[in-house]
């Protein structure tokens, strides 16, 4: 990474870390809880869909590392009110923007993309991924989800 990407992630990682968008609970939502049990991130992801199946609202809470913490808040941003199809389609391309050389459809990733750079670090990928994992659990309509096997 250049010096100013490098400095736009730490400080887009910092803000959603520190002041996380969509923070909370919802009532009468899918829970799925994830857990990643390499670095002790936990996340409790509520999530309403639609009566046509889009992301009608979601939140999280939890605690983790500035990584998990801020792909969460970035993902509620990201997939609010999306179509399934369009949040499947964006949940298959972060994953493949944080573990894989091959270069994604970014479109619609938004900041989400600043975190290509965790592809280095396996530890971090799951970081990165666990609300997204979460998320994935919800689509199947809740539970408990890990990402252990990352």
């Amino acid at each position: 990474m250049n010096d100013e990407l490098e400095e736009l992630y730490q400080q887009v990682i910092l803000d959603h870390s520190k002041r996380p968008r969509n923070f909370g609970k919802l009532p009468d939502a899918i829970h799925v809880h994830g857990d990643n049990p390499s670095c002790g991130d936990e996340i409790r992801l509520d999530v309403k869909f639609g009566p046509d199946g889009s992301v009608a609202d979601m939140k999280f809470t939890g605690t983790g590392c500035a990584i998990s913490q801020a792909s969460a808040s970035l993902m509620t941003l990201k997939l609010k009110g999306k179509p399934r199809a369009e949040a499947e389609r964006l949940m298959h391309n972060f994953h493949t923007l944080v573990t894989s050389d091959t270069e994604p459809d970014t479109k619609g990733l938004g900041d989400l993309v600043l975190l290509r750079g965790v592809r280095k670090f396996p530890q971090r990928v799951k970081c990165a991924m666990l609300a997204w994992r979460a998320f994935e659990q919800a689509l199947g309509e809740g539970g408990a989800v890990t990402t252990e096997g990352e």
